[in-house]
């Protein structure tokens, strides 16, 4: 073993209000709850409700509240999905009123090696300015600075190569 650890975690969806048809004022209730939680490889979703059901579909299901070529469906009160691979998950409502009405999540799962977009190197000899809190100016002039940068490498490069 090389010393990492990963911890599975289970999600309780929508925390203490559960799966059930959000209220007029809270159809965004399970999109906000999804994106406050990071979801890895290993993690489970536990759905609990009553006198409902949750039905994993695919995208096209999702974003027309549409059942009918489900993955899995449960109407027993409580279900677990545990998320086996990275990607995107849909769940939705099986009663299509609640659906259109915001009882339906998107999950987006990590993979276990899941990294930061690349970094790019600043040309050799650029000292990058220290970070500042204020934003407009300070990024304009690193732009700036970062476009002189690579406009004198292409330069000197032409000039060697010529």
């Amino acid at each position: 073993m090389n010393g990492l650890v990963i911890a599975e975690r289970v999600f309780k969806v929508g925390d203490v209000f559960g799966w059930q048809e959000p209220g007029q004022n809270s159809s965004s209730l399970y999109a906000q709850w999804a994106t406050r939680n990071r979801f890895q490889v290993g993690d489970s979703l536990s759905f609990d409700y009553k006198n409902d059901s949750v039905i994993e579909v695919d995208k096209r299901g999702y974003y027309h509240c549409d059942a009918s070529k489900h993955i899995v469906a449960f109407n027993n009160g409580n279900r677990v999905f545990k998320l086996d691979k990275s990607g995107l998950f849909y769940y939705i409502s099986g009663t299509p009123s609640h659906c259109k009405n915001g009882q339906r999540l998107l999950v987006e799962v990590m993979g276990l090696h899941h990294h930061s977009p690349p970094f790019i190197a600043a040309p050799p000899g650029y000292l990058a300015p220290s970070p500042q809190l204020s934003s407009g100016v300070s990024v304009s002039g690193t732009l700036a600075s970062l476009s002189m940068a690579l406009m004198a490498t292409l330069i000197a490069l032409l000039w060697f190569l010529a």
